[in-house]
């Protein structure tokens, strides 16, 4: 376990003090803060552009609509999914083209719209349907401070507008206001999301990041640049998509990256669990799960003596046991992996992981010589889209 909440299996480990020692370094650095100042919104003291006060005012609302695109709405997404136990309202999230799931509504809802850039146009677009179909909704907005299309309509419609900070890309954004904004209306403590002081000084967690980063450098090198993650967890599969952008359009340049593989287990066992057994070589895994205290259990009457193996058992017995089989296996066939198990499914679990993936995606970057914080050919398909509109 690198901390209490989470229990983790890290990849078979081949050392390499040299880079061991950079790596190191690099987080030892006093004024890593001041060099990647968007890690400072994984930090308990960072300052959010909104005023508690006028949060508040939107906690009484019921059903919360949240707009964006990629990482403007897959952080509040894996908070809402992750955390559901704890949350009794209902968000409905549109991250799509979603023009056929708008529902028609005369109550008031909130609508929470979020684009770094405020031009971004399935936003505009899906924003446009809402403000046509739930017409009394209030609205907040969170762009940057400068001139852009949602920050004119917002002052139109007189919405509430905060800064979107404009050093915190989208994929880095989830512990700054664009997913802890959408945590507080769910009813969460933001600051317990905040684990990074914590962690880069728990020696136990820092080396398993290190370790961890140098065996997935170690693997691109011998041409595995597939991730495969194994989700044993139905509840983390928007944290799996999110972690899909964070890898992908990080370091995916120059010809070099990770393709990140999102497969939902037990289900892919029935569909590539041949493939990943028995098929190229140049995948490497996660495999993630969730210890449930209140997991529903098999009735006994329904089940022959044949299948008697299932008796007493609960769901979450029946997917720890496929997960330690796929482990087994695994380590038979010599694939490699690492593994998760949520011990504690909580605000501070959630904040540990996106910290370890968000730091083990930026000392990948430093390996690879591509710097993980642009994005220089995503605006490609933009404007060719904006052309053929015109």
């Amino acid at each position: 376990m690198f901390t209490k909440n989470i229990k983790f299996k890290n990849f078979i480990k081949k050392k390499n003090r040299k880079i061991n020692k950079i790596l190191r370094n690099i987080l030892k650095d006093k004024s890593l803060l001041e060099k990647h100042p968007l890690l400072e919104s994984l930090n308990k003291n960072y300052k959010y552009s909104y005023q508690k006060k006028k949060i508040k005012l939107f906690k009484r609302f019921s059903e919360v609509n949240l707009v964006g695109m990629g990482g403007s709405i897959l952080g509040a997404e894996t908070i809402y999914n992750f955390l559901n136990n704890k949350i009794n309202k209902k968000f409905n999230f549109f991250n799509n083209l979603n023009f056929q799931n708008i529902p028609k509504t005369n109550k008031i809802n909130i609508n929470i719209v979020i684009s770094k850039s405020g031009n971004t146009l399935e936003t505009i677009s899906n924003f446009n349907l809402l403000l046509q179909k739930q017409k009394r909704n209030k609205n907040i907005i969170l762009c940057e401070d400068k001139r852009n299309f949602l920050r004119s309509l917002g002052k139109k419609l007189k919405a509430e507008i905060f800064e979107h900070k404009n050093y915190i890309g989208g994929r880095y954004s989830v512990l700054s206001e664009v997913g802890m904004l959408p945590a507080e209306l769910m009813g969460l403590n933001e600051k317990k999301f905040k684990r990074f002081n914590y962690l880069v000084n728990n020696k136990y967690f820092i080396n398993s990041l290190i370790d961890n980063v140098i065996a997935i450098n170690n693997f691109i090198k011998k041409g595995k640049t597939n991730l495969v993650i194994l989700n044993y967890d139905e509840k983390s599969d928007s944290l799996f998509h999110w972690y899909q952008q964070l890898l992908a359009e990080s370091l995916g340049k120059k010809k070099k990256g990770i393709f990140p593989i999102v497969s939902t287990m037990p289900r892919d066992n029935h569909s590539l669990l041949q493939l990943y057994l028995d098929g190229p070589k140049n995948n490497f895994y996660t495999i993630f799960s969730s210890r449930e205290k209140n997991s529903q259990k098999l009735n006994n009457k329904y089940l022959m003596n044949n299948y008697s193996i299932l008796k007493n058992k609960n769901i979450n017995k029946i997917l720890e046991s496929q997960k330690k089989a796929t482990e087994n296996v695994f380590k038979k066939e010599k694939i490699p992996f690492r593994s998760f198990e949520i011990v504690n499914r909580s605000e501070e679990t959630l904040g540990e992981l996106f910290s370890f993936f968000i730091l083990e995606t930026i000392l990948l970057g430093h390996l690879l010589k591509v710097n993980p914080f642009d994005q220089p050919k995503v605006e490609l398909i933009k404007n060719e889209t904006k052309k053929i509109l015109i």
